[in-house]
């Protein structure tokens, strides 16, 4: 009797909003499904692309995993660890954030009759984390590395690399067009790691195959003054000077008094302001330099004394421009106009102004350092050159880490079907349950090649059992037969140059058992109240200071 008339412990604010247990794990794998039931239909060359359209009226027409899930609005907490793991997917690797996406969802949905049959979900996460080590190990096996090759044969590999990356997006068609653009502009940058060295442009209009890679530095031509067009558009090897102050004439700003006893003395102090100016073009013109760029303004007066001496001037020239020039020329960013040495002065083979559609472009090319490149897009809409950008990313940063750890896999679904055969017979080697659950894992790799099956509008069953059958081969040849897009059927994936970098499947293999351990893991969620009250007493506070802020010492009001 005493034990009933024991009072509630209350340890939650009211309104919290909590769940637990097996129907809240349920409803966590329910909603990453859901996640990835959206992007499921834009993986591989066949794949769909998705129009996103947001409150600002910005529609955004993408194939890229990670865009999408970026510009989706995901409130559902479980459903955002996706959204995460495919933004490390695009920043790591670049590629591959649709399979990571998938994979995940996939490696739930075969957890979930486990854990409605009441498995403990501890149990699977052991077992996804011994087969996600497993399958790993795998790649690394299967992979074939692209060293020791000489520079034209190596470019060849890097090329196919980066068209299988584009044959997804949207710029699919021309995929051997762009793919031998963004190996020449990845080999230009060499070694360096720095991404923003290869700048891409994007001009509307004409056709996609009227873009152009330039060999250095290329940027829109900035606002001009008078005078602008007197200068020369073209120089052989000129002295570049770069900057980073206003050459205009200014007032000057501080709050000085000066007494004059004489008019005359006026006429002085204007005159000041004038020769510091000229003082500064002076220094530039004595330093040889033939172009001068700047980040700040180049008034109309420096503009006009400049074309008088057949120098060329930009002004208002874009950081990461001003910077990418200063890294291929070889010369640095001054902050002053004194003692301008020859160590600090730029040089190229060619600068000039060209045409490029509707737009003015200033090119520098035949750089010293190279170690930088442009590419000019062209085409139709707006959003499609967007698009095109987007695609070019994710195959530069795949051409980046394939020449850097040189090991390739086949594509098309290939290395996941071995993959998945090598963890089934794996799992029958073991006793207990985990044989059960590293099969549902192994199962769930075959997403791959199914999925690019149905977004190509082929029989999935039919596909996967010819890729079973070649993949069960004791001899092992069947081991690079994927999912041949053109035909409906298999075919090997090695052979048609349909490779990927082994780092992107390893990536996103680690951080789709990761994301999926990690929501298994979790069994309550806490939802705090904002309760109206919360937000009233938030307003009112902030009414209160915005009237009575003002009054007297800061006595309380009665």
């Amino acid at each position: 009797m005493a034990s009933m008339m024991q009072p509630q412990i209350i340890l939650l604010k009211e309104g919290t909003d909590t769940s637990q247990g097996k129907a809240q794990l349920i409803s966590n794998i329910n909603a990453v499904t859901a996640v990835g039931d959206v992007v499921r239909t834009t993986l591989g060359p066949r794949g769909m692309d998705k129009l996103i359209h947001d409150d600002k009226g910005s529609v955004t027409i993408s194939n890229d995993g990670a865009t999408i899930m970026k510009l989706l609005d995901i409130v559902h907490p479980a459903a955002k660890i996706l959204v995460d793991i495919a933004k490390s997917q695009d920043s790591e690797v670049g590629d591959g954030t649709t399979t990571v996406v998938l994979l995940a969802a996939e490696f739930l949905k075969e957890a979930k009759p486990f854990v409605e049959d009441g498995v403990h979900s501890q149990n699977l996460i052991r077992s996804y984390r011994t087969a996600s080590t497993l399958a790993i190990e795998k790649v690394k096996e299967l992979a074939v590395s692209i060293e020791g090759k000489s520079v034209e044969e190596k470019k060849g590999l890097l090329a196919k690399c980066a068209a299988t990356t584009l044959s997804s997006k949207l710029i699919g068609g021309e995929k051997e067009f762009f793919a031998t653009m963004v190996v020449d502009a990845v080999m230009a940058i060499g070694d360096d790691d720095r991404l923003n060295l290869i700048g891409i442009k994007k001009v509307p209009g004409g056709n996609m195959r009227d873009s152009f890679l330039v060999d250095g530095v290329a940027f829109k031509k900035t606002f001009s003054y008078a005078g602008f067009e007197q200068q020369p558009k073209k120089f052989l090897n000129p002295k570049i000077l770069l900057l980073n102050i206003e050459l205009e004439l200014k007032s000057e700003k501080e709050n000085a008094e000066i007494r004059l006893s004489d008019p005359s003395q006026y006429q002085s102090i204007v005159d000041a302001e004038w020769n510091i100016i000229y003082d500064k073009l002076d220094k530039c013109v004595e330093s040889g330099a033939k172009v001068v760029l700047s980040r700040l303004a180049i008034g109309d007066l420096a503009t006009q004394y400049f074309a008088d001496r057949d120098i060329f001037c930009a002004g208002r020239v874009a950081e990461e421009d001003l910077n990418r020039v200063a890294a291929a020329a070889g010369g640095t960013v001054q902050t002053s106009v004194n003692n301008i040495i020859p160590e600090v002065l730029g040089t190229c083979e060619i600068f000039e102004e060209k045409q490029v559609g509707g737009e003015r472009f200033n090119i520098f090319s035949g750089c010293p350092s190279g170690r930088t490149a442009t590419i000019v897009l062209r085409g139709g809409a707006d959003q499609f050159i967007e698009e095109a950008e987007r695609s070019l990313h994710d195959a530069i940063m795949i051409v980046r880490r394939a020449v850097k750890n040189s090991t390739v896999v086949p594509g098309g679904g290939a290395i996941d079907m071995e993959i998945s055969k090598y963890l089934r017979q794996h799992s029958r080697t073991i006793a207990g349950k985990s044989q059960l659950f590293i099969n549902s894992y192994a199962k769930a790799l075959e997403v791959i090649p199914r999925q690019l099956c149905d977004n190509a509008g082929f029989d999935a069953t039919d596909v996967l059992n010819k890729l079973r059958q070649k993949h069960a081969m004791q001899s092992g040849e069947g081991a690079n037969y994927g999912v041949d897009i053109n035909t409906g059927g298999i075919a090997d994936s090695f052979a048609n140059f349909v490779w990927e970098p082994a780092v992107v499947k390893i990536n996103a293999i680690n951080a789709a058992t990761e994301a999926a351990c990690l929501i298994l893991s979790v069994d309550e969620t806490v939802k705090n109240p904002k309760s109206e009250s919360a937000q009233g007493d938030a307003a009112a506070g902030a009414m209160g200071r915005g009237r009575g802020g003002g009054r007297g010492r800061g006595m309380r009001r009665r």
